[in-house]
């Protein structure tokens, strides 16, 4: 599964991701949060321009599962 790892290292620091970015969008790149933003426009668009679509997570930083999103980017298009 793409995004796996950034996946997983969100669950396991949730707790602790939330006390530092409650409510903001993160940027995940391999285990390491890049950027907080407001929104998960602006988190989209800041991470397309210093990394290639598919290789970054997006995920709203917030307590409980029913947070978990998994927004994944890709290059694939659908018409």
């Amino acid at each position: 599964m793409p995004l796996e790892q950034e996946f997983a290292y969100y669950k396991e620091y949730q707790e602790e991701l939330v006390r530092q970015y409650e409510g903001k969008y993160l940027v995940i790149v391999g285990q390491t949060v890049i950027s907080a933003h407001e929104s998960e426009l602006d988190a989209y668009e800041s991470a397309k321009a210093t990394h290639p679509l598919g290789t970054f997570l997006i995920q709203h930083c917030l307590h409980g599962q029913d947070s978990y999103t998994q927004t994944f980017h890709s290059r694939v298009m659908f018409h």
